[in-house]
């Protein structure tokens, strides 16, 4: 009675075996494309907010030398905003992502960017990187 017992506890064991070998398996396997898909969609996040970045700096110099050559070209209101988008800009940290800060100050930098340019009547400068709610589908 014992070695038919024996031959099913065998035949059991198999079977556990094997799904412990896969579950183990495919565990490592979803490990390895975790980290490699992670660090592309890190890659991908990155470049965009300083693609973005980039852009509102660019708009920030341009402004600032234009109030350099006519200071009256732009309101007192206005290049204060311009000075609050200069200083957040400077203090986005970039070596630190993971912040919860950077992406306030990017609905900031946004926020004051559109303010601006309604205010000197630019309806075609846009930062195109990033969707607006229009284009955004559901």
């Amino acid at each position: 009675m014992d070695s038919i017992e024996d031959i099913f506890e065998s035949s059991l064991k198999l079977e556990e075996t094997h799904f412990n070998d896969g579950y183990d398996e495919g565990y490592a396997d979803g490990l390895i494309s975790g980290k490699e898909e992670g660090q592309q969609v890190g890659l991908k996040t990155g470049f965009e907010i300083g693609e973005e970045l980039g852009f509102y700096r660019g708009c920030v110099d341009v402004w600032n030398s234009a109030i350099r050559v006519d200071p009256n070209f732009i309101s007192a209101r206005m290049q204060k905003t311009i000075k609050q988008m200069d200083e957040l800009l400077h203090s986005y940290s970039i070596l630190e992502p993971e912040k919860e800060s950077g992406s306030d100050m990017i609905d900031a930098l946004r926020l004051k960017f559109r303010g601006i340019c309604a205010s000197l009547n630019m309806k075609k400068l846009e930062y195109i990187g990033y969707p607006k709610t229009s284009d955004v589908e559901f």
